[in-house]
């Protein structure tokens, strides 16, 4: 997982949803799992 300050790259990837958890904003990505990101 990286930790990012822009997730605009990941979250345009087929597949992906923006998760929000415990103030954090997540990407994730059951189509291709290895695009996972964090910010904040």
């Amino acid at each position: 997982m990286k930790v990012r300050n822009s997730l605009r790259s990941l979250k345009d990837q087929p597949g992906s949803q923006v998760v929000r958890r415990r103030g954090r904003t997540f990407v994730i990505n059951k189509r291709n799992p290895r695009l996972k990101a964090r910010q904040g």
